[in-house]
């Protein structure tokens, strides 16, 4: 902390460098001491947080972001440029379009339209935003394992969704998806490509071939598990997807999950460019400064952190998305951490597994007598391991993802827990993870003995 603090000194006094040139001016200051007083109380109160930057936290889907894009982002709020005009935002802007170029790059994608948002959501939302103007009064289906979000927007640009059930492996069950598509009247199809649940892959090669016989549109939202096709470790039938993702209309992911960026850093790319004339508005005081392309003109969004730019054009600058490279072997360490973690929890009878996981999400419980009670015993581990600064989470799944051999059925979905290996150094604490997993079974009421 004390070395990113010197850089960032350093950092800055070669930004105030460049403004030289113009006379001096006061900024209204309130005094540093009162600065320094607000600030620690800051600190104090954001103490109280999981310790999302440590190993021991193997919960949702959280990590802090790397040391180079807090850096930069850091430093861009020095000038805090806004990526809507490029007046507002002209470095930034241009970092911007580089890096979403960088993203598109990872799919295949010399020509796209594409531009930064506030995370998966407002990525999502402009993909179904542009599925409507395409194919107006037609439905969005999605899976019952995607993100809730895609049903709450289909509300909001006011066009029917509808789910279809998923399979025993969390992905999209495609005799369902074939029956609601027979109905007719489809527009759109969401492929998930990393669930938020269990980290399930929809089967991308399949959905393409329904395209083809049925015309809808195909979106993936891959705002989880879109970096992944840089992974070595990938097994066959996921690396099928990740080869074909350059096949679909629209994409979205998220440079704040694993593209190591700060909250919010979301990315929307279309293989398409020419849809870029739905975004097009008058704004008659805005797009004067430059003939080239203002990212507004192709944003839902207003005005837009160019921090969130230039963090992850730093980023890229420093770890570039190739395969083999630092960034693509922290995501194959992630996922051989999970498949360790999946591995161990396979082989004691004090637990269960459902599938094997596809990216670095597993899902697992405690084994028990019934249902109801692998859910019971799932929360009471789950707030045992918390007390010894292990974090997991909670999650509700469909019970027939897991093998109920010899279970009494009496709960259609049952409670269990989920760990999120994002962070590379997961592996390397896999040992100190099962240790305190042990204890806070024990503690729990977690016996293999009590099993028949």
């Amino acid at each position: 902390m004390d070395e990113s603090s010197r850089l960032l000194s350093k950092a800055l006094r070669h930004l105030r460098e460049g403004f030289t040139n113009l006379p001096e001016s006061q900024t209204e200051n309130v005094g540093e001491q009162g600065i320094e007083n607000v600030l620690l109380e800051v600190a104090e109160r954001l103490r109280d947080n999981y310790p999302y930057f440590h190993p021991q936290y193997a919960g949702q889907m959280l990590k802090p972001p790397h040391e180079i894009a807090r850096l930069a982002y850091s430093l861009a709020l020095w000038v805090n440029p806004n990526n809507h005009a490029l007046d507002g935002g002209r470095a930034t802007s241009a970092m911007e379009k580089e890096a979403v170029a960088a993203i598109a790059q990872l799919f295949g994608w010399e020509r796209h339209l594409g531009h930064l948002c506030a995370g998966g959501t407002q990525a999502n939302l402009e993909a179904l935003w542009v599925a409507r103007q395409l194919r107006p009064k037609q439905k969005v289906v999605a899976s019952q394992q995607a993100h809730f979000t895609h049903e709450r927007l289909s509300g909001v640009i006011g066009v029917e969704f509808e789910k279809v059930a998923a399979d025993a492996g969390g992905r999209l069950d495609l005799a369902a998806l074939e029956k609601t598509l027979a109905k007719g009247g489809v527009g759109l199809v969401v492929a998930t490509v990393g669930t938020t649940a269990a980290g399930a892959v929809d089967p991308l090669p399949e959905l393409l071939e329904l395209r083809q016989r049925y015309g809808f549109r195909l979106h993936a939202d891959a705002a989880y598990g879109g970096y992944f096709g840089l992974a070595a470790n990938l097994d066959p039938v996921t690396r099928r997807t990740f080869d074909r993702l350059g096949e679909v209309d629209s994409i979205a992911i998220d440079p704040h999950k694993h593209g190591l960026q700060p909250y919010g850093c979301g990315c929307v790319l279309f293989r398409d460019p020419e849809v870029g004339r739905f975004y097009q508005h008058d704004s008659p005081y805005t797009y004067f400064s430059s003939p080239d392309l203002h990212l507004g003109e192709i944003s839902l969004e207003c005005s837009r952190p160019g921090a969130s730019a230039a963090a992850l054009w730093a980023t890229q600058r420093l770890l570039p998305m190739t395969p083999g490279g630092e960034f693509a072997k922290g995501l194959a360490r992630s996922r051989e951490a999970a498949l360790a973690w999946h591995g161990r929890l396979r082989a004691d009878r004090r637990f269960m597994t459902a599938f094997p996981p596809a990216l670095d999400i597993v899902i697992w419980a405690p084994r028990a007598t019934s249902v109801s009670e692998v859910s019971r015993l799932s929360r009471a581990l789950f707030e045992e391991a918390a007390r010894r600064n292990l974090h997991l989470a909670l999650a509700q799944i469909p019970a027939r993802f897991f093998d109920l051999t010899g279970m009494k059925t009496d709960a259609e979905s049952l409670t269990c827990l989920r760990s999120v290996f994002m962070k590379p150094e997961h592996l390397g604490w896999l040992d100190t993870l099962w240790n305190l997993l042990g204890q806070a079974a024990a503690a729990a009421g977690v016996d293999a003995s009590k099993l028949t």
